[in-house]
């Protein structure tokens, strides 16, 4: 009996310490802040590279063609 009642006071310090220990909580939210800038980041991105590809190659599409007559065969 003088057993299982060191083993009972083990376990309950051994919940207490675990119940108090805030540790993996905070990285759990510190995780969730990384998650939430890697998806503004992202979607930051999205938005610069769809108005790099109308714009800069949307330039380029148009000085080629002017540059080549715009595709245009001359009849002289």
């Amino acid at each position: 009996m003088l057993r299982t009642s060191a083993c009972y006071r083990k376990a309950e310090r051994l919940l207490k310490r675990f119940f108090r220990d805030e540790t993996g909580s905070t990285t759990i939210e510190y995780t969730v802040i990384a998650a939430l800038i890697g998806v503004v980041i992202l979607a930051g991105f999205g938005a610069i590279g769809d108005s790099l590809k109308d714009n800069i190659y949307g330039a380029i599409t148009e000085a080629i063609t002017g540059a080549t007559g715009g595709g245009e065969e001359d009849d002289t």
